[in-house]
């Protein structure tokens, strides 16, 4: 572990349950601050809850001071923190809070993992190759030239590729990762590009299904845990837009709080945007009409958050022998290329 690296969400994930299981002791705000803050092994972790304790010891709300702290502590966090403080029942809001960064976190690593994997497998086949025709295979043609004989078309097609990998290796490893840092700075910097691709994101046969499924799980679950550590709703829809990870979820949940705002049933708003699934608009008009909307976005958050671990098990499982046949394929015509002239040559002894 990185003691002195930047402030990650498990760190605030960890802090907001220490908390909480102190506060449920009965322990002081600003002693339970303090005893978090001073055992924290990481710096700037450290710092930042002394800060807060600061604030808090000199008269400042615990929400108060947490929203100065506004780019570790979003406007969910320090809204359900507020409705905590003004309910008396602080403890109970921190232990929402940590429960839903904790599901929130592990839903976020399952989605890496499946997305990722097959960029890390794809990664290794491209090292692998170029190693091989940059390295071994110049070994073997030497050993080539010394038979005098015409070499098999497969293993001059691999000697041409290797030569072109000699001559333009800082081509062939400078322009990828040169796309790749350019498409992740155009991607931060154009909001134009950035929801163009999310657009694009859901459209991808097998991986866009993935996507709204995890949209549809942080919707419900963000929602849920809101609504229920009473946060109005109309309030709540703000702050699940961004909570949702995709721009196009974003922008149907704005929309969504527009027409909750002038009067209009969540359920009417979701089914308008054509967004979600008739499961989940079903289930949240039985909820608004039975005055258990929290818990019933909360049993749908639990069952898009099982749906998304199927999923990405289905999606590994169909992936990884493909891509293994893949890597076999590429190493395999490598390695027979380079064999084939002595396969050839011992034949005609």
């Amino acid at each position: 572990m990185d003691f002195g690296g930047n402030i990650e969400p498990k760190d605030l994930m960890l802090f907001t349950r220490q908390l909480c299981t102190m506060l449920t002791c009965g322990i002081a705000v600003v002693q339970a601050l303090d005893m978090v803050g001073n055992s924290n092994r990481k710096p700037k972790v450290k710092e930042l809850i002394l800060d807060i304790k600061a604030d808090v010891e000199s008269g400042t709300a615990f929400s108060q001071a947490l929203s100065k702290h506004h780019v570790h502590f979003d406007d969910l966090y320090c809204s359900l923190v507020s409705a905590g403080e003004e309910a008396g029942v602080l403890e109970t809001l921190l232990d929402k809070i940590a429960t839903y960064l904790e599901k929130a976190e592990a839903l976020k690593a399952k989605i890496k993992k499946a997305l990722t994997y097959p960029i890390i497998v794809l990664i290794f086949a491209f090292v692998v190759t170029a190693v091989l025709l940059i390295f071994v295979l110049p070994t073997f043609e030497d050993l080539f030239k010394g038979f005098g004989a015409e070499l098999p078309a497969l293993t001059r097609w691999v000697i041409d590729l290797s030569k072109v990998f000699q001559e333009y290796w800082y081509l062939i490893f400078g322009v990828p990762v040169a796309a790749v840092m350019g498409f992740m700075e155009v991607r931060k910097r154009s909001r134009t590009f950035y929801q163009m691709l999310d657009r694009w994101v859901l459209q991808i046969p097998i991986f866009g299904d993935l996507i709204a499924t995890s949209a549809n799980a942080r919707f419900a679950r963000t929602l849920s845990t809101l609504f229920n550590g009473g946060v109005p709703l109309v309030d709540s829809l703000l702050n699940v837009a961004g909570a949702t990870g995709n721009y196009v979820y974003e922008k149907a949940v704005l929309d969504m709080r527009e027409a909750v705002s002038i009067g209009q049933q969540l359920n009417f708003a979701m089914r308008q945007s054509n967004l979600f699934p008739d499961m989940v608009v079903q289930m949240v008009a039985i909820g608004e009409e039975a005055g258990s909307l929290g818990d019933m976005l909360a049993r749908v958050a639990d069952f898009y958050e099982a749906e998304v671990d199927d999923k990405v098990d289905k999606l590994t499982a169909m992936i990884e022998p493909l891509l293994m046949a893949f890597l076999a394929g590429v190493v395999g015509t490598l390695v027979v290329a380079m064999y084939l002239p002595i396969f050839k040559l011992a034949a005609a002894v």
